[in-house]
């Protein structure tokens, strides 16, 4: 080979390495903005992710509350109407006294025999 050829084909190695370069600066460029647009994303999703949990917290806490409110309302109902029916089964009682015995003693039974399966 000649010298001249030599040159050039040192210049075209010169050249390519200087486009090789360039081109490797470019893509690392690029990753950064892709990276930059996908860590926006990232964000974007997780913000919206935020704004879901926290309105099925939210859900939750007013189901938690209308459910406490809920029980409390009907316990009150039953000691009302435990209250209220207290003294007529207190005078059936006195009236039936046998009657009342046997229905005691008939749903013990019945009781002892579920209890015991």
């Amino acid at each position: 080979m000649t010298a001249a050829a030599n040159t050039e084909i040192d210049a075209r190695l010169s050249a390519l390495r200087t486009d090789l370069e360039a081109l490797q600066k470019d893509l690392r460029g690029l990753a950064g903005a892709a990276g930059d647009v996908a860590s926006s994303e990232a964000k974007d999703a997780l913000k919206k992710a935020e704004a879901v949990a926290k309105r099925a917290y939210e859900l939750a806490e007013d189901s938690a509350a209308q459910a406490s409110k809920t029980a409390f309302e009907a316990a009150e109902d039953v000691e009302e109407w435990a209250l209220e029916n207290a003294e007529t089964l207190r005078t059936t009682v006195r009236e039936q006294p046998l009657t009342s015995l046997a229905i005691a003693a008939g749903i013990g039974a019945f009781l002892a025999l579920l209890l015991r399966r």
